[in-house]
């Protein structure tokens, strides 16, 4: 009789034990799914690309349309000249039109050039360095590099100023954010402080009003902030109170003190957003919102695999916060992801590397020869 009793006791405990699993599983079955598909898809993630390889489908799709043309027309350069700064690469130097707006973005672009100029044909090319993007589909295209666009655009793209200078200047980055190959060092450096188990299971953003896309997370953050820590903090057009949703700007944060919070969350600004590369070193489960603005490396970052995918519907951030926190492995798989893919892939060799790929590539549609312009500064 005893043994019979002991493995009833056994039977049940066991029955128990599965339980909660079965529920919790049958509960997020939707989100788990999901996850379960794109691990399927992605195969084996693990590996490494050389020389922006991962990159290149961003890059034969950007230049497509021109070899579709036939290659690109003088006429259609000096149209597009009104809309970025030109350069030209003559005879392994590069020169710049006297003017640009903004110098600390033109250095950035300029660093990138200046380190593969040797390696690269005469050509001349138009860069914008504001922040939207400058030929629409609704028009013939034109031949404008910039370093974010939507599917609505026939612009391309070229790797961020940021990566090496005239980021945001904010009070933690006086200067403005740059120089990706610190900040990997730096971050990663912070990240090992704060390990999975000790970070805080909050879904963490400070930034400013650069889009009512966040609006819904600061009033959750208010509502719930058990739940998530969310505020807006100051820009330049900030005049009030009015522009943080009524209440007090609140202090930056640096982006190595993101590595503390388990859950980082990414809106797009005026386009895309410049930290979203920087989160992912962390170690943390990014939360990305949206898939119409990207830079050149966006879609190789797969939802679900590198990032969690999110809405900016109040219910949906809710539910996604409670299902990582429900799931603490798949969370952990997809933050270990993120930061391999973006530690191993976007080097700055790797953005070196596709720039000179991206210029030799477009020198080969230009129809014309290149003649210096007269009036040009030596960039060195």
């Amino acid at each position: 009789m005893l043994q019979y009793l002991l493995l009833f006791l056994l039977l049940t405990a066991v029955h128990c034990t599965a339980e909660p699993s079965t529920r919790n599983s049958s509960k997020w079955s939707h989100y788990i799914q999901q996850y379960e598909n794109a691990i399927s898809l992605q195969g084996n993630t693990s590996h490494t690309y050389t020389c922006g390889g991962e990159y290149m489908g961003v890059l034969e799709s950007d230049l497509g349309v021109w070899r579709e043309r036939g290659g690109i027309k003088r006429e259609e350069f000096i149209h597009a000249k009104s809309k970025g700064v030109h350069y030209q690469i003559v005879n392994g130097k590069l020169y710049r039109e006297k003017d640009c707006l903004f110098s600390f973005r033109c250095k950035g672009v300029e660093h990138f050039i200046l380190n593969i100029i040797e390696d690269l044909p005469n050509m001349e090319l138009i860069i914008n360095v504001f922040d939207y993007p400058k030929s629409h589909k609704y028009h013939s295209p034109l031949p404008v590099f910039s370093f974010s666009k939507t599917v609505h655009y026939w612009d391309i793209m070229y790797p961020a100023w940021t990566f090496w200078s005239g980021g945001p200047a904010v009070s933690v980055e006086p200067t403005g954010l740059g120089r990706w190959d610190l900040k990997r060092i730096s971050i990663t450096k912070s990240a090992k402080q704060w390990p999975w188990d000790k970070k805080k299971s909050l879904l963490f953003f400070r930034g400013s009003r650069t889009s009512s896309e966040r609006d819904s997370l600061i009033l959750l953050s208010r509502d719930k902030p058990h739940l998530v820590d969310a505020a807006y903090t100051k820009n330049q057009a900030w005049r009030s109170s009015k522009d943080t949703l009524n209440a007090p700007p609140a202090d930056e944060v640096k982006l190595e003190e993101h590595c503390q919070y388990k859950y980082l969350v990414n809106f797009r600004g005026v386009a895309a957003s410049f930290r979203f590369k920087h989160l992912f070193l962390c170690h943390s489960v990014v939360f990305h919102v949206g898939k119409e603005w990207i830079e050149f490396f966006y879609p190789a970052l797969k939802p679900w695999i590198h990032y969690v995918p999110l809405t900016t519907d109040t219910v949906d951030i809710q539910d996604m916060i409670d299902f990582v926190k429900d799931n603490d492995d798949i969370a952990k798989s997809i933050a270990v992801r993120g930061f391999e893919f973006v530690w191993n892939n976007l080097r700055p060799e790797d953005v070196e590397c596709y720039w000179k790929r991206l210029l030799i590539e477009y020198s080969k549609l230009l129809l014309w020869t290149v003649d210096k312009e007269r009036d040009y500064s030596l960039i060195s």
